[in-house]
């Protein structure tokens, strides 16, 4: 028996051999099969190699781009990181000093509830009654108005009763809407807040850590600090108010409606009687360019804006038009003492917690372009138009 041994080397060497023998023969008859398509195989196409490069250009700069989305994002999650963490650990001193939201497994029990059954009450409110320790001044009427220049005008869908409303329900309102005849308890008063943390635009006067983007959970320089603002003059003219001051929308921006709704049932439970229910807000434009502001006598004021939901999405809301009838109210008096104060009242498809009561809304007071400056003098003078109603 004869053995020949074969090395890795051998292998490799007959390997070679036999691929170049095979790719002779194929390109000899692939050149007498089809000389042509040889020759235009090795020919130099300047199109299709220019097509190719401006193709490759193209996908560096996009592959660039990813880059710097990707560098963008990672900033941008880390500074979000950084944010919240100053966010927590504010709600969290808050937590320990006024017991604003009750503690960790209180507030983690009260979201998970709220998850699965909305209608559950929450016990970790925050109210102030009656609080107006000062003499305010009170508003005067028959001052001279004017309303002044913004980035973006008021949008109008119907005039009613000289109140002008934007429509972005499925109802035509003009055909709901008959009378402004409502009957409802005038003497109490509760105000809340969905979006607690909502802020406005810093000045050198109120300076404040921002704890996201125009929001703050620091109860004196938010929206909160508008509803104390109102709750005292209110107070002065003799309503009794029920100030709620719960943070809504942290730890979690979404579900604050969810969490709101738990904390005003709660609060009309111990004050049964209350019908006319604010959510007080700022609109909602995220940057500075949009402040809209009238000028009452010498007071720089900003504009404010009524938001009415309806059963138009779908969930239950007998007191839709109760709801807009007082608002159109409101501002009908507003028209007549302070006009351009109001912007047009919106009416939209969600309910926004407003099935509450017959006299509930939204008010947004101003936006983020506004001072916090410009919202306190306005409350003095939505307070004395509640007072005149």
């Amino acid at each position: 028996m004869k053995i020949k041994v074969i090395t890795l080397k051998d292998i490799i060497k007959y390997v070679i051999k036999f691929s170049l023998i095979f790719g002779i023969i194929a390109i000899l008859v692939n050149f007498f099969y089809d000389k042509k398509n040889v020759n235009s195989y090795f020919s130099f196409d300047s199109a299709r190699f220019i097509s190719s490069l401006r193709r490759e250009i193209v996908l560096l700069k996009e592959e660039n781009r990813i880059n710097e989305y990707l560098l963008s994002k990672k900033n941008y999650i880390s500074d979000t990181i950084g944010s919240e963490f100053s966010m927590f650990k504010t709600v969290a001193t808050a937590n320990s000093n006024s017991h604003v939201l009750g503690n960790k497994d209180e507030r983690i029990n009260q979201v998970a509830k709220e998850d699965n059954n909305s209608d559950e009450v929450a016990d970790n409110s925050t109210i102030s009654a009656n609080s107006a320790n000062a003499i305010l001044q009170e508003a005067e009427t028959g001052l001279p108005t004017e309303v002044l220049p913004s980035s973006i005008p008021d949008k109008t869908s119907y005039e009613i009763f000289g109140v002008k409303l934007r429509n972005e329900s499925d109802y035509k309102l003009d055909e709901e809407i008959k009378d402004l005849d409502i009957s409802f308890n005038k003497n109490d008063i509760i105000i809340f807040h969905t979006h607690t943390c909502e802020s406005y635009t810093a000045t050198e006067k109120n300076q404040y850590n921002s704890t996201g983007n125009y929001r703050t959970t620091d109860l004196n320089y938010s929206v909160a600090r508008v509803g104390d603002e109102l709750e005292k003059y209110l107070s002065q003219y003799g309503f009794s108010v029920i100030h709620d001051k719960s943070y809504h929308d942290y730890p979690a921006y979404n579900g604050s409606y969810n969490r709101s709704l738990v904390t005003v049932k709660k609060l009309l439970e111990t004050y049964n009687n209350t019908d006319v229910v604010i959510d007080l807000h700022r609109d909602a434009i995220g940057d500075n360019t949009y402040a809209p502001k009238v000028k009452i006598g010498d007071d720089y004021c900003a504009r404010i804006m009524f938001v009415i939901g309806t059963d138009g999405g779908g969930l239950t809301h007998d007191n839709w038009r109760d709801n807009l009838k007082f608002a159109m109210k409101v501002v009908q008096k507003g028209n007549e003492l302070y006009p351009g104060l109001f912007k047009p009242i919106i009416v939209r498809n969600s309910r926004y917690n407003h099935h509450v009561s017959k006299a509930a809304c939204i008010i947004e007071v101003g936006a983020t372009g506004n001072t916090l400056e410009e919202c306190l003098n306005s409350m003095k003078y939505l307070a004395k138009i509640y007072s005149e109603i």
